[in-house]
């Protein structure tokens, strides 16, 4: 419990440090949105360019670790896109959502906790993950938030205008630069491997700050409260580790302590991303901020649960 909450706890700082500025408006009326996009115009593309960059394809390839964690947090997206349009939510909506009950904390929480529970081993096995979370799942919330944002009911057109629009994302052309940097196999230069780990490193901080400062400025709307966000956090916490126990266990047969790297990054609370693009694109980011608090405060109990569990 206490090495989770070493981890945990800077979390709740940068939020609280952003809570205290928007209390007091030290940083202006403005200040969570552009903040907001300085995180998704700059920092986070350094983020995931340097990401993809400096991974090699030897790197990755676990298929089955891939398999199984892909597994888990892509039904759980898409089991909760589709209750939220069966409930009639928008699909961008329902897509932010589906983030919320999906995108693992891998960057921020992954990379110390699984190195206190399982060693430097931890490394690449989290380094895919991360890549999986804030590149595949990330990637297909952008291009759904995109679809459902288009008005245009000629097919042809529709299809042009998502494109265009998924072409101008820098959130998607990041790290599909990164990728083709990386395939060229040329050495990064050391000044510019310096410049992305400073402005990727403010990514994280950054949005964190961003929430505290929405979240003292913003009275949280009903959506988000009650069964919607029990329903968000519980899939986050419970069914997304679960699937990929059951996956990894007995689909592909991943042994131990390759498992237990698995179910602990699914079983991570969620991540800043979802918040960003809910405020990026003005689709109410209060429910998002709830889900990213109340998850976060229970996987205190989850994690070390599980931790305790498999030791």
């Amino acid at each position: 419990m206490f090495s989770i909450l070493g981890v945990v706890a800077p979390i709740f700082a940068l939020i609280l440090v952003g809570f205290l500025a928007g209390k007091r408006n030290i940083l202006g009326p403005n200040a969570a949105g552009e903040l907001n996009r300085f995180v998704v115009y700059l920092a986070l593309p350094a983020l995931l360019f340097d990401v993809m960059a400096r991974t090699s394809f030897e790197e990755i390839y676990q298929p089955a670790f891939v398999a199984a964690f892909t597994l888990g947090c892509g039904l759980v997206f898409a089991l909760t896109v589709v209750i939220r349009l069966r409930q009639h939510r928008h699909l961008a909506d329902a897509s932010i959502d589906g983030l919320n009950a999906g995108y693992a904390n891998t960057g921020y929480m992954g990379f110390p906790l699984a190195m206190i529970a399982f060693g430097p081993s931890s490394l690449a096995p989290t380094s895919i993950a991360a890549i999986l979370t804030v590149c595949f799942l990330f990637g297909i919330a952008i291009i759904l938030i995109e679809v459902g944002l288009q008005t245009e009911r000629h097919a042809g057109r529709m299809v042009l205008k998502v494109v265009r629009s998924l072409a101008r994302n820098p959130l998607l052309i990041a790290p599909a630069a990164g990728a083709a940097f990386a395939a060229t196999g040329i050495a990064m230069p050391a000044g510019a491997e310096t410049f992305l780990k400073l402005l990727g490193g403010a990514a994280s901080p950054c949005a964190l700050v961003s929430l505290g400062l929405f979240l003292a400025t913003t009275r949280t709307e009903a959506t988000g409260t009650g069964t919607g966000l029990g329903m968000l956090v519980g899939f986050k916490l419970i069914l997304q580790p679960t699937i990929t126990w059951l996956c990894g266990r007995y689909l592909f047969g991943l042994q131990p302590p390759l498992l237990h790297m698995a179910v602990l990054l699914a079983a991570l609370p969620t991540g800043t991303g979802p918040y960003m693009l809910a405020e990026f694109y003005r689709r109410g980011a209060a429910p998002t901020a709830r889900a990213i608090l109340f998850s976060t405060v229970g996987s205190l109990v989850t994690v070390s649960a599980y931790l305790a569990l498999i030791r």
